[in-house]
């Protein structure tokens, strides 16, 4: 079972950049897939990037991809994400996600953070 917990929201000015980590806890963290997703105010939650297990493969959501990164250190059991480029559009609530076998749909994650703000201003 994992743990997790997620910092670095806030707001900033389009254009701006910011960096939400997500800290795991469980000896198992390194044997997940990672995810973030997002969900803004009466909207469904979407997939925004995921990571392997090993960190070698990433995939991104077509409205992010070029401007975020999504990376992991199983050593300090972190996965961040870096944000640049930021528009109003990517305000919302970002969540950090573990499961077995990663993907792009929130089913395929059986574990997930409280969640962080992000607001964006124009």
């Amino acid at each position: 079972q994992v743990q997790l917990v997620e910092s670095g929201g806030g707001l900033v000015q389009a254009g701006g950049s910011l960096r939400l980590s997500c800290a795991a806890s469980g000896r198992t963290f390194s044997r997940y897939g990672m995810a973030w997703f997002r969900q803004a105010p009466g909207q469904e939650r979407e997939f925004v990037a995921t990571v392997t297990w090993s960190g070698s493969s990433t995939y991104y959501a077509d409205s992010v991809k070029g401007r975020f990164t999504i990376s992991r250190d199983n050593a300090k059991n972190t996965v961040d994400l870096q944000m640049n480029s930021l528009k109003p559009e990517d305000t919302a609530v970002y969540y950090c996600a573990a499961g077995n076998s990663g993907g792009i749909r929130a089913r395929d994650y059986a574990y997930w953070g409280q969640g962080t703000q992000l607001t964006v201003s124009s």
